[in-house]
């Protein structure tokens, strides 16, 4: 007997990285598509493409986008049953997720992304995840514990696919929505991500999300990952304060018409000068690690992108902060790197960026060791950038903490 349910785990488990492989393959495949019918470009990236366009149509296509995120989000909280999240499902008795709702909630983060939502993608495929992982388990007769275990391992798969990070993607489960290193949760976390990456490649390419010039690592850089640590820390902890407040204020009725295409048109009109701002922010981000443009737009660009961000929440959008957590903490690291280079030179700009990133993504999301794994391996970087990368984390971290203590305290 114990012998069978082994094996019918063992056998859901390898279904749920597959499931959430093909999900996140699926959601990848139709971001593509969106951005490439929608900005009309073919052989470019996502910026390139949006740079190439007229500016009549990324406005037109950005206030699109608004309208898509105004009537599709007013609709499902009107007529959709009410949404769980990945984190509540995981806590749950019963941790199986609403299927359509659900599916209808990522099909909207995927679609509004590919329009031009600064927003990031990888709830979408997170959740995909989940509900295939707690349909699947439930129906195979697991306990209510492996269920819960599944639908935490399902969205980490889900982020494992798209990013092309299966350690990653497993880290994620074990730091973030488990909070276990036991080897109950350890193994299905890893076997589900490194299925689910292995799957997305039928569609999806085996390479970096980054492309990084030489990078070079010394004294100064080392130093100065000491010092950004706590100014990274600093800015997460303000940045990850003004967006939570944005989501609790967000509007779900009938203002949702209204404010989500405003906020949507405002961001339009900002891409005229500043094409860059559309997405998720991987454009910023690779503009920061290639560190061949002018301080001043890097300077644009996280001020702006912070402040859309937020203005996308309040107006009821929805959206993962993983990608634009990411960006901002490039941009602050090249711009801080910058300045720091002037009186110590030696690093390579782009090392700044990568350690910025870090510092801020960890702050922000509150994962230390998720930031660290999804840098490396979004960045394919060096293992000589660990030294810094694990000084800023640590500062930021910590920081980030302090302030929320002090907060608390008054």
């Amino acid at each position: 007997m114990r012998a069978d349910r082994l094996s019918r785990l063992v056998v859901v488990t390898a279904l749920v990285g597959v499931g959430a492989g093909l999900g996140g393959m699926a959601l990848a495949l139709l971001l593509h598509l969106v951005q490439h019918l929608a900005y009309g470009y073919v052989d470019n990236s996502f910026t390139g493409g949006v740079e190439s366009a007229p500016w009549p149509r990324r406005v037109l296509v950005v206030t699109g986008g608004g309208l898509v995120a105004g009537f599709g989000w007013w609709a499902l909280h009107r007529f959709g049953r009410r949404l769980v999240g990945i984190a509540a499902a995981v806590r749950a008795e019963d941790p199986r997720m609403p299927v359509l709702t659900t599916v209808c909630h990522a099909l909207l983060q995927i679609i509004t992304v590919a329009l031009g939502s600064p927003l990031g993608r990888e709830v979408a495929p997170r959740e995909i995840g989940a509900v295939i992982a707690g349909w699947i388990s439930s129906r195979a007769g697991l306990s209510p514990a492996q269920c819960r275990t599944l639908v935490a391992c399902g969205a980490g798969a889900g982020l494992a696919a798209v990013y092309d990070v299966p350690l990653g993607g497993a880290v994620f489960t074990l730091e973030v929505l488990l909070g276990s290193w036991s080897v109950r949760a350890v193994l299905p976390a890893v076997v589900t991500s490194v299925l689910a990456t292995v799957v997305s490649w039928i569609g999806l390419p085996n390479q970096s999300q980054y492309e990084l010039p030489r990078l070079t690592v010394d004294g100064s850089l080392i130093v100065w990952s000491a010092v950004i640590g706590p100014v990274a820390g600093v800015g997460a902890y303000w940045f990850s304060r003004a967006t939570s407040a944005a989501r609790q204020r967000a509007p779900r009725g009938r203002a949702l018409l209204v404010t989500a295409p405003l906020a949507f048109l405002v961001l339009g009109l900002l891409s005229i000068p500043f094409p860059q701002l559309l997405g998720n922010g991987k454009g910023p981000a690779q503009l920061a690690f290639d560190s061949t443009q002018a301080p001043a737009l890097f300077a644009a660009l996280l001020v702006l992108r912070a402040l859309i961000v937020v203005l996308c929440l309040g107006s009821g959008a929805a959206g993962g902060l993983l990608t634009p957590s990411l960006a901002n903490g490039a941009l602050l690291g090249v711009l801080a790197g910058g300045l720091w280079a002037l009186a110590w030179p030696g690093a390579s700009p782009g090392s700044f960026a990568v350690v910025g990133a870090a510092a801020f993504l960890a702050a922000a999301q509150r994962m230390p060791l998720t930031a660290v794994v999804l840098i490396m391996e979004f960045t394919n970087a060096s293992h000589d950038l660990l030294v810094p990368v694990l000084l800023a984390v640590a500062g930021a971290v910590a920081t980030e903490r302090l302030c929320g203590r002090r907060a608390k305290t008054g």
